[in-house]
């Protein structure tokens, strides 16, 4: 068992423990920086230790691409070619399948795709899949899936979660077969079913039926408004056998994170906070705060009054405005570090609200805090140009 669950909300689902994975223990709830092309963008790996990161994410598919797995087992797997001493994910290639829907065929054997670098075709099934991640040196590796967007039609959805569940038994067998060779990565199961909640429900029960040690939720945050993602969220993560770690794909803002915690949620990740850090926004406890705005000019504030992070003990909005207007790439460093130690801290709290029995006080308070000073920001903002 690679999960050891510390306490339980009396209240919801949510509940904090740790993950006993081979790069070192990792406690939950956790969010995953993204870090596609085995680097967070942005922030070196030593800066991503010191905020308390031991996990993140890499993508199976951009790597395959470029460098290439000979680059990359040459440097001795990610961990050796990037640096990175924590634990690794890596995603299958499955939520390009739905992102790179026009550059590629889905078979009943797999997925080829036409690189979106030089056209180049690559051919994924899901043994090939669990061997590049086994080059990788993927701590967590994701069974090759269809990830299907909001909107389609019910017969699309079906045929895309029936194939996800027949390439989870294919991986599996691959993952299990090569599971002699000293690799210790472990393989997670992804569900599908597109917003039908009997589809849902039934790759589920195909998933979980293959006894792998983890199980995420695919295909949400696909451009579904947020009531329908909570609603499919909440008929579905009750479904998911209790004693392993559950991960929900693609989800990083503070609301959606609590909806994830709150329907027991170990693990998350999103490009959400790295990607607006780049385009000058950061995140706050009273919500967003756009750099770029003219009201920042000469304010001597930092960021956030209440935040301990080395920018906002340093730098003032007016100094970050700055940096972003003249195109210094200091600027989406500085922010970018902020917005991980945010939702770092946001993180950490949940952990603590859950041990010490007040996790919907805590959820409540942070939520209705951050919300209000979001429509105070909108309010504000549609006022101001920059």
């Amino acid at each position: 068992m690679i999960l050891d669950i510390h306490a339980t909300d009396s209240e919801t689902a949510a509940r904090t423990g740790v993950l006993a994975l081979p790069h070192g223990p990792v406690e939950i709830p956790a969010f995953m920086p993204v870090g596609t092309a085995a680097t967070v963008k942005a922030i070196p790996h030593e800066r991503l230790e010191k905020l308390g990161y031991s996990l993140i994410l890499a993508n199976t598919y951009h790597l395959v691409l470029r460098p290439g797995l000979d680059v990359i087992a040459a440097g001795g797997g990610v961990h050796g070619f990037s640096s990175w001493n924590g634990n690794i994910l890596t995603d299958s290639g499955g939520y390009q399948v739905f992102s790179l829907a026009k550059l590629r065929k889905v078979t009943e054997e797999g997925v080829v795709f036409r690189s979106h670098i030089d056209g180049t075709r690559h051919h994924f099934t899901p043994e090939s899949v669990v061997d590049a991640q086994r080059t990788l040196g993927s701590d967590i590796q994701m069974a090759l899936d269809v990830c299907t967007g909001f909107g389609v039609d019910r017969q699309e959805a079906e045929h895309a979660a029936s194939v996800t569940a027949r390439w989870a038994a294919r991986a599996r067998d691959q993952w299990m077969k090569r599971s002699g060779e000293g690799y210790e990565g472990l393989l997670f199961g992804i569900t599908q079913g597109n917003f039908f909640p009997d589809l849902r429900a039934q790759s589920v029960e195909q998933i979980a039926a293959l006894d792998l040690p983890g199980i995420a939720i695919g295909g949400l945050s696909v451009g579904e408004s947020s009531d329908v993602f909570r609603e499919t969220l909440a008929q579905t993560a009750p479904l998911l056998p209790r004693d392993i770690p559950h991960y929900l794909m693609g989800i990083g803002t503070p609301d959606y994170i609590f909806d994830a915690v709150t329907a027991g949620i170990d693990m998350f990740d999103c490009v959400f906070p790295t990607r607006i850090a780049r385009n000058g926004t950061v995140l706050t406890w009273d919500g967003r705060v756009v750099l770029r705005h003219e009201k920042h000019k000469v304010s001597q504030e930092p960021i956030d009054p209440s935040c301990d992070c080395s920018v906002c003990r340093r730098y003032s909005r007016s100094y970050l405005r700055h940096l972003f207007k003249s195109g210094e790439m200091l600027g989406p460093i500085l922010a970018t570090e902020h917005n991980l130690h945010f939702l770092g801290k946001l993180v950490q709290g949940i952990r603590t609200a859950i041990r010490t029995g007040r996790y919907v006080e805590y959820r409540d308070t942070t939520l209705s805090r951050y919300n209000e000073g979001e429509q105070r920001r909108q309010n504000a903002d549609s006022h101001i140009s920059e």
